[in-house]
């Protein structure tokens, strides 16, 4: 009779025993099951950045020029006296993107950066608003560590940011100034442009 009873307490502590440890696996694993389905929003920021236009290359070049007061530079409006350009972003997310549109001068240009001058305007709804007024190239910032992605040393026209998917439309105009002596040989300026783009850090 003993033994029976024995054995049946030996019993009873090994359900138990596996009763307890069914216990603790089930709420392990239901705290676990909780940590991975919490209410967190997860957030992918992304972001691309281009530049568009229909010329055969993204620049504009003077050639021969004459020099001219701003006042006419400012009214270019004949086919090859300016560069348009239009600068995309496309956006998912929260995220900002900071850009730059620079220019940088070809080698093979002969007139000094202080003979020549940029304009550059905002053709959003053809507006033809001033963004940068008539200033020499000599006179422009330089990128330096830009926060754009841009490299170091190229002319800064613009910089600024996105932060929804848009556009804007852009026109260089680029003439000789009127305090430029041209000299009796060809005179040419060649400059391009660029346009970079990074993410804002968050």
């Amino acid at each position: 009779m003993k033994d029976n009873n024995n054995s049946k307490q030996v019993l009873l502590s090994v359900l138990g025993v596996a009763i307890l440890v069914v216990a603790v696996v089930g709420v392990s694993f239901a705290a676990f099951s909780y940590s991975k389905t919490g209410t967190q929003v997860n957030t992918i920021t992304t972001g691309t950045i281009t530049m568009s236009y229909s010329e055969t290359t993204n620049g504009i070049n003077l050639t021969n020029a004459l020099p001219m007061t701003d006042t006419v530079g400012k009214a270019l409006n004949e086919e090859n006296q300016y560069f348009d350009f239009t600068v995309n972003a496309s956006i998912s997310g929260n995220t900002t993107i900071n850009y730059a549109i620079t220019a940088t001068k070809e080698e093979d240009s002969t007139i000094p950066d202080t003979g020549v001058k940029v304009y550059l305007t905002d053709m959003d709804d053809d507006a033809d608003s001033e963004i940068l007024p008539p200033t020499k190239v000599s006179a422009l910032t330089k990128t330096s560590g830009d926060q754009s992605g841009a490299p170091d040393d190229q002319f800064l026209l613009k910089s600024d940011t996105f932060t929804v998917t848009s556009s804007h439309d852009y026109r260089l105009r680029m003439w000789v100034a009127d305090d430029y002596s041209v000299a009796g040989e060809a005179q040419a300026y060649k400059l391009r442009v660029n346009v970079y783009g990074a993410a804002a850090a968050q």
